[in-house]
């Protein structure tokens, strides 16, 4: 794992994130102090558009409003 000063990675990003794409990870520091790692992703989930709309309606199954409206959300939300 190679480890880069914040000035050199803000330079050279694009080239970082194809080394990244490419499975390597690479350390950011500033000062000397680790403060980022860049990484490729855990893993890529693709789900299909049925089996998204599947697990939506189980959550709202489990998880019911009680009686608010989504008026009263939104007012609750701005206060």
């Amino acid at each position: 794992m190679e480890t880069i000063g914040a000035y050199e990675a803000k330079t050279h990003l694009p080239k970082l994130l194809n080394r990244v794409s490419r499975g390597e990870k690479i350390i950011i520091t500033k000062h000397g102090v680790p403060v980022a790692t860049l990484q490729p992703p855990e893993r890529v989930h693709n789900s299909s558009p049925k089996q998204v709309i599947a697990e939506l309606r189980a959550f709202r199954r489990r998880h019911r409003l009680k009686g608010l409206t989504i008026r009263e959300m939104i007012d609750e939300g701005r206060r």
